[in-house]
């Protein structure tokens, strides 16, 4: 019998989470509390999103052109 260790996904900090979308930490916890991003607890207490959900999320956001900077 062989045994695989299991594959445990990324998971993000609200900090992480916010440099991605470009947003303050503080959004990204209104966003999961609103239930537009499923988060994780840490046994202290900490939020933490899985990479994949967010990469998915931030596909659906339209991207700032350069020539809008």
């Amino acid at each position: 019998m062989t045994s695989h260790p299991a594959q445990t996904e990324a998971l993000l900090t609200p900090s992480e989470v916010a440099t991605l979308f470009r947003v303050d930490p503080k959004t990204v916890t209104r966003w999961a509390k609103a239930g537009k991003l499923t988060s994780i607890r840490t046994l202290g207490g900490h939020r933490r999103y899985r990479e994949s959900e967010v990469r998915e999320l931030l596909e659906g956001v339209p991207q700032q052109r350069e020539s809008d900077v």
